[in-house]
């Protein structure tokens, strides 16, 4: 049986993420989607981005693109360190691109470039980093950065009034568009929470593995998920992205 498996941000803790996948039982029927934020935090941005790469030569795999990806790959392309970037993780990200040669910093960034901003299954559900605000749907979004910073669907959703009827004018658009929402960006953490959490018909998978939280995976048709141990243990010395 071929199952979606979902997950949130990773920022760079390559180790949790080889333990979750050991932890779900994954087959090579599986498709893997992977909401984003893949680099800036732990000190193994650069072998991540080489683990993903070799991983999705096996194994069917979709990678949405982040806002920490892009701040990435504007640097991996044109060498622009943005600020902001380099004190929200973008550091350690560089640093663990130390030695790189040409042709694996090539091939990365055609990783990057390969990257997708969201992605709807056959079952209408939806795939994306942060969220979007067009009433219309994502493929009408007029700003695309809304794809990787937006927050006002998760907070909406989370927010709801649960008396409003779906057939009700008052229901929002945006949620009546799709089966399901699946997003990262904004870590359960702020809500005291350490699994994926549900809003109305958006999940969030990002448990806040980049900072003190756990790498989080789940199953789109069952919702059986699982974490990883704390994503610091493995990185003892590292503060990740936490103050």
């Amino acid at each position: 049986m071929k199952r979606t498996l979902v997950f949130g941000d990773i920022h760079g803790g390559l180790k949790a993420l080889i333990q979750l996948l050991e932890r779900i039982d994954y087959s090579v029927n599986d498709r893997f989607v992977f909401l984003g934020d893949y680099v800036d935090g732990w000190s193994e941005s650069k072998q991540l981005i080489d683990f993903l790469i070799e991983l999705s030569q096996k194994q069917e795999c979709i990678f949405i693109k982040g806002n920490h990806d892009a701040w990435c790959q504007e640097w991996l392309e044109e060498n622009v360190i943005n600020d902001i970037w380099f004190l929200h993780g973008g550091k350690s990200t560089i640093e663990s691109y130390t030695g790189i040669d040409s042709s694996q910093k090539q091939k990365h960034r055609d990783f990057f470039n390969s990257m997708i901003d969201y992605f709807v299954d056959e079952n209408n559900n939806l795939f994306i980093h942060a969220g979007f605000s067009s009433m219309h749907g994502p493929e009408k979004e007029h700003y695309k950065t809304n794809y990787s910073w937006d927050r006002t669907l998760w907070e909406m959703a989370l927010t709801m009034d649960k008396r409003i009827d779906k057939n009700s004018l008052l229901y929002p658009k945006r949620l009546l568009l799709f089966n399901e929402i699946y997003i990262g960006h904004t870590p359960t953490l702020h809500y005291d929470f350490e699994i994926p959490m549900q809003g109305c018909n958006v999940w969030n998978i990002d448990t806040g593995a980049g900072f003190y939280g756990k790498l989080s995976c789940i199953d789109v048709e069952t919702k059986q998920f699982w974490q990883s141990d704390a994503v610091q243990v493995f990185y003892p010395n590292e503060k990740g992205r936490n103050k």
